[in-house]
């Protein structure tokens, strides 16, 4: 068996104002620093029925304003 980290998303709102308190920067990586730093890491989404990989081409900093 193989292990991951899996991060299980989820829907909470139409806009970021919508989706209450999430992880800063800095919040993610504090707690990412549990894990081993060798297991990859995915997005989970609809209950695990599909998955998605992250990596470098799929961040960026944005302007939020609403």
């Amino acid at each position: 068996m193989n292990n991951a980290v899996m991060i299980e998303s989820n829907r909470t709102g139409y806009t970021t104002k919508q989706c209450g308190r999430t992880f800063t920067v800095g919040e993610l990586i504090e707690f990412l620093e549990q894990f081993d730093e060798e297991l990859p890491v995915y997005l989970s989404n609809d209950n695990g029925y599909t998955y998605g990989s992250i990596n470098e081409s799929c961040m960026e900093e944005r302007n939020i304003e609403e």
